[in-house]
């Protein structure tokens, strides 16, 4: 299937560079332009072998380059399902900006907000991009991986040290003082952990780091 639709997308959209990605597991995925992908959208949702009249969900991840953006799309004609992902830079302050699909889909509407409101992603044209989670003057973009939670929002102190679970910030740190390489522990939160664990952690990294010669 991915095959025909890319075959599909790059005869009717040259510009949208239509790349297979194959999972090893889980499910393979289309990418596509991020400038193309409303051209994309409705070409899938109009196309008569296709017929993606369905989006099921937008979500977003923050790859160490990069944003992407993924579009789950369903045919219940067709009996189909795709996974299409647009690739959007981070480079500079401004919100990366990708073409609103919600007159493709309006399903779209609240899914956009939402990936906006967590990642800060612009979706150009979409009626009332407002943040739908967080409050309308909240700081940053709690799931990028360099969000800072701000530390006091209308006056009220926002992470109180006595309503913190201390295992939660600790979690990552503590996995990390586990693996034999602490690099290859990742995770999308930072800061408020236990000093000794921060200690025992900087002992380590810079241990590893002279048996490595760095």
């Amino acid at each position: 299937m991915h095959n025909q639709i890319i075959e599909f997308l790059n005869k009717e959209i040259a510009a949208a560079k239509a790349t297979f990605n194959e999972a090893e597991i889980g499910d393979s995925s289309i990418t596509v332009e991020a400038s193309e992908i409303k051209k994309v959208c409705f070409a899938l949702r109009d196309s008569d072998e296709f017929n993606f009249n369905v989006l099921q969900a937008i979500t977003g991840c923050d790859y160490e380059d990069r944003l992407e953006v993924s579009y789950i799309l369903a045919s219940f004609t067709k009996n189909l399902e795709l996974i299409l992902k647009v690739k959007l830079s981070k480079d500079g302050e401004a919100l990366p900006k990708l073409d609103s699909v919600v007159d493709v889909w309006k399903a779209a509407n609240y899914q956009e907000r939402e990936c906006y409101d967590m990642l800060g992603v612009d979706f150009v044209g979409h009626p009332e991009l407002e943040r739908i989670l967080c409050p309308d003057d909240w700081e940053g973009y709690p799931l990028r991986k360099d969000y800072v939670v701000q530390k006091e929002w209308q006056g009220l102190e926002v992470n109180p040290a006595h309503k913190i679970n201390q295992d939660d910030f600790d979690f990552m740190t503590k996995l990390k003082l586990e693996m034999e390489n602490p690099k290859l522990v990742s995770g999308s939160w930072s800061g408020n952990v236990s000093s000794d664990l921060e200690d025992q952690l900087n002992k380590k990294m810079a241990s590893l780091a002279e048996s490595k010669g760095e």
